[in-house]
């Protein structure tokens, strides 16, 4: 039987961590810490913010733990823990979850592997239950099958994120340079392929044994539940789980370099040449790591900098230069990654780099410069620790990774103690006059333009085929994949999952509302837990309003917005906000601009200033226009190597017809970007920007009364004027399913996306279409992702959803699958969307009201979320309580509804179905389909005669 006498290595000890802001504000974050007798430790921290709870596990086993011949293990366990353990079964740890309103993920890295869970606080037990089934029990599970499949999956998200990306393999050409044979870095974290392919389930096996014991792990506990009870079950949990062999923690391994090191690759996706330039430095918290962090920002974040002086500015090589410290465990590096425009040889970029530290060394930087810098590091660290998931996150890796949660205070003090002289320190220490590492990834058939002197480098190509029925005999047959492990015993029945208690009350945030005299709209939340604020002021329009002949006006106006005022140039514009530590950027979106700032609550003041003087005192710089188009340019040409980019927009064209703005990209086009001209801009911005179209919603550490105050200013400042918003005739569906297919020549993947128009945001029924997508493709545990990722191994993700704004919009399935299941996959998603329409079962029905009843516990917790909240209310003018609206609809929803919902917004026979993907091999298969010969198209979506 189970005993509730707890076995504590260590004493539970209470902790206050005091961290003080430059200006001497003082956050504290209490944690209690202890350790179990199997040596897990246990960090618990409170927070009654919000009736939720953040589960998290981080166990100190990422790539840099495995060997050569044998990689790409720890992240293929974190694809087999959430597939099913002693206790739990086949695919349940996301229904779980998701049926009682939580989010759950997990990531690998080179250090480390991390899972979490944020749930209504009332299934906690629920998730501690889950968790210590995977940490003790999983063992039993992880038979040859279930590897296999996993397999395929893992290669199916390297097919997606690495070898069907332009740019995908920089990050493994420069380990392979940086770090010698044998390195725990020399390979990537997903592993090679060969090594996957070649490991037997005995090697698997072993590698759980070793590193995945409670031993080698931190858990952490945040957020609103009662501590004397979670210690209970904690300890019924965890406490008779049996440590793994005692494993020490690596020592630093920093890469050297005897000679600097070149090498170039020709990349199939890439359009326009790619620059890397790496010098080997310290590990994390090594007291350098700071100063470099420091150093990256002086050298090229912002106008004033450096590198974009001689890179962007004057030599006009490129539309932006990025330079950063990496810093892992053992090792680190000195990143600088220079994305040209097409055509720039790489020679002269590299020349330009050392151009750029000449001007760097000669003029030095001030203390303002340096003070800049440690403000936007302090915004940005309080913001990282401004959700229950982000202190439990923080609290997680302190203790791994540096021995303590308290170093938590540590970590912004050390990066504002930097000084000047640190930063010169670091700078000559371990850049200047140092060997590095130099990669050109340049377009297939270019090699002329990788720097001189650099050798071609060769990455593996995978050949995509499945086993024969002689490989799988021979796989099988192999002793070292017969190797099964018996169950596990327990103290107690962990069979029975852990009852929950009543839901939490889930209180809507209280909305203060506030109407200005020209038409404003002001809605604010209160936020009392961190000394931030966050708020937007958003005009109606964006997209919309672009002349169908030339799109990518909204777009580039908005953009215009944050290069300098009228009393401001864009140099001292951008000084200015980060002196602050401030983060101020206009931006458009399909219908609407929006300018949205955030800060330390103490500059609230400062920041709304120049909010309004960018929103009011545009400069319409000449010089910046030229370089935003340029840059714009460039993004729409690079997204033409992009196979998802490409499968997006041509869906939105083949959906909404050319008649219709929303047939265009939000950029433009590369022929209407270059004719727009600055007073195309000046005609946007003074038809469209008006005040009584505006509303502003405001989240923060401030009283109403002071919001409301300083927003009167834009009274006096911003008058009415008529604007008219655009509409567009209702899109119309196909008569008939059709089938598009745009070739990308030795794509790994294809990329699907099936759809119809579909209703408005607006329209009453757009919500409850929403709810009854859920089951079909809205989340893990939809049907399609449950055949197609779990069942099948095709893809990474498959996801159904209805998407509208003001206007109709449409129904869309998606997914990237492996090339050779790309008939397959497209006949699964016909085939699920039509057995839907035939209605789902009450199960089912119960999954998808229960995940989306709870999950609203989750909805408030962050700035970012009570924002978003409020410009929903203010853009399609909803109540309030709109959300009590949507849970009405949910707990409403019957079969019979549910089954008519379906045969009203899934039409099967009038689907449009795109393709893209290697036209060599699929094309000609997808005749099959029964829908005719697919129409070829061009990445511009037009018909190729």
């Amino acid at each position: 039987m189970y005993s509730s006498k707890f076995l504590f290595l260590t004493l539970p000890i209470l902790f206050t961590i005091s961290i003080y802001s430059q200006s001497g504000e003082k956050f504290n974050l209490d944690y209690e810490k202890y350790k179990l007798q199997n040596g897990l430790e246990v960090i618990l921290h409170e927070d009654k913010s919000d009736p939720i709870v953040s589960v998290t596990i981080l166990y100190h086993v990422g790539s840099n733990r495995e060997k050569p011949g044998k990689t790409g293990f720890a992240h293929l366990f974190e694809h087999m823990m959430f597939q099913e353990s002693q206790h739990v079964g086949q695919d349940k740890f996301f229904k779980y979850i998701q049926e009682n309103g939580g989010t759950l993920n997990g990531g690998t890295w080179q250090d480390g592997t991390i899972y979490y869970q944020i749930v209504p606080k009332n299934a906690l037990e629920l998730v501690l239950w889950l968790e210590s089934d995977r940490m003790g029990y999983l063992l039993p599970t992880v038979t040859q099958e279930a590897f296999l499949n996993q397999q395929e999956v893992v290669q199916n998200e390297k097919r997606q994120r690495v070898d069907n990306q332009p740019y995908g393999h920089t990050s493994y050409v420069i380990n392979k340079l940086l770090y010698p044979q044998g390195h725990p870095y020399s390979w990537e974290v997903i592993g090679e392929l060969v090594d996957l392919q070649n490991a037997t389930l005995k090697d698997v096996h072993e590698f759980y044994k070793t590193w995945y014991g409670p031993n080698n792990a931190t858990l952490v506990v945040a957020g609103d539940f009662d501590k004397s009870e979670t210690k209970k079950l904690i300890e019924k949990y965890f406490g008779e789980l049996k440590p793994s062999v005692p494993v020490s923690d690596l020592k630093p391994m920093p890469a050297e370099l005897k000679a600097t090191k070149r090498a170039y690759y020709e990349d199939k996706f890439a359009q326009s040449p790619e620059l890397n330039m790496v010098f080997p430095t310290v590990e994390q918290f090594n007291k350098d790591s700071y100063a470099l962090d420091v150093l990256a920002d002086l050298l090229a974040k912002g106008k004033r900098s450096p590198f974009y002086k001689v890179i962007v500015d004057e030599k006009k090589l490129a539309p932006s230069v990025n330079v950063f410290q990496n810093s892992s465990e053992i090792a680190g590096d000195f990143r600088i990654r220079v994305r040209t425009f097409p055509n720039k040889n790489l020679s002269e970029v590299e020349l330009a780099i050392f151009e750029a530290f000449q001007k760097f060394e000669k003029d030095g930087f001030t203390d303002a410069d340096l003070e800049r810098i440690k403000a936007g590091i302090e915004t940005n660290f309080y913001s990282s620790i401004a959700s229950v998931l982000g202190k439990s996150f923080m609290l997680a890796q302190m203790n791994e990774y540096a021995s303590s949660p308290d170093y938590l205070s540590k970590e912004l003090k050390n990066s504002l103690a930097v000084t000047k002289e640190d930063v010169w320190r670091v700078y000559n220490k371990y850049i200047k006059n140092k060997n590095y590492v130099l990669t050109s990834f340049v377009p297939a058939g270019k090699v002329e333009l990788a720097a001189t002197s650099s050798e071609n480098f060769v990455v593996p190509e995978e050949q995509i085929k499945p086993l024969n029925e002689e490989e799988i005999k021979a796989r099988n047959s192999n002793p070292d994949n017969q190797i099964k492990a018996e169950p596990i015993p327990s103290a107690f029945d962990r069979n029975i999952v852990p009852a929950l208690g009543s839901d939490p009350l889930i209180n809507v945030p209280k909305v203060w509302e506030e109407k200005l005299k020209n038409g404003i709209r002001l809605l604010g939340i209160e936020y009392k837990e961190l000394p931030l604020f966050d708020f937007q002021i958003e005009v109606k329009g964006g997209f919309l309003q672009d002349d169908l002949n030339k799109p990518g006006v909204a777009n580039l106006t908005a953009r215009m917005l944050n290069q300098g005022t009228k009393f401001k140039t864009p140099v001292e514009l951008e000084d200015a906000i980060d002196n602050l530590g401030a983060r101020i950027t206009v931006y458009a979106t399909n219908e609407s601009i929006v300018l949205q700032a955030n800060c330390l609550s103490s500059k609230f003041n400062d920041v709304y200033k120049l909010a309004e003087e960018i929103l009011l005192e545009p400069r319409w710089d000449e010089k910046e226009f030229a370089r935003l188009k340029q840059e714009t340019i460039e993004n729409i040409r690079r997204n033409k190597s992009n196979p998802s980019v490409i499968a997006n927009n041509v869906f939105q064209k083949l959906i909404y017809g050319d008649e219709h703005i929303y047939s265009h990209s939000i950029l433009g086009t590369e022929e209407s970007v270059n004719s727009i001209t600055l007073d195309d801009l000046k005609n946007y911005y003074e038809k469209n920007i008006a005040p009584q179209i505006a509303s502003v919603s405001f989240a923060g550490n401030i009283k109403k009364d002071d919001v409301v105050k300083i927003f009167k200013s834009l009274e006096l400042k911003w008058k009415e004027k008529p604007v008219t918003i655009k509409s567009y005739p209702e899109t119309k569906m196909s008569d008939k399913p059709i089938v598009y297919f745009i070739d990308f020549p030795n794509a790994k993947q294809s990329e699907i996306r099936i759809g119809h128009a579909g209703p408005a945001y607006t329209n009453p029924e757009f919500y409850k279409a929403y709810v009854m997508n859920y089951k079909l493709g809205g989340s893990f545990n939809g049907t399609v992702n449950l055949i197609l990722r779990e069942e099948k191994g095709f893809t990474y993700g498959a996801r159904t959803d209805f998407r509208g704004t003001e206007l109709p919009g449409y129904f869309i399935a998606s997914a990237a699958v492996q090339t050779n299941a790309t008939l397959e996959s497209a006949q699964i998603f016909r085939d699920e969307i039509i057995k839907y329409r035939n209605g789902i079962s009450a199960e089912d029905i119960n999954f998808t009201k229960n995940s989306l009843l709870k999950s609203n516990a989750l909805r408030f917790e962050t700035l970012g979320a009570l924002r978003g909240m409020l410009s929903q209310i203010a853009k399609y003018n909803l109540p309030f309580d709109y959300i009590k609206n949507q849970e009405k609809q949910i707990q409403q929803m019957t079969a019979d509804e549910h089954k008519k919902l379906a045969q009203k917004y899934l039409q099967p026979d009038k689907m449009i179905y795109l393709i893209v993907g290697d036209k060599a091999t699929q094309y000609e298969s997808l005749k099959q389909f029964g829908f005719g010969d697919p129409i070829l198209l061009d990445k511009d979506g037009k018909v190729v005669k």
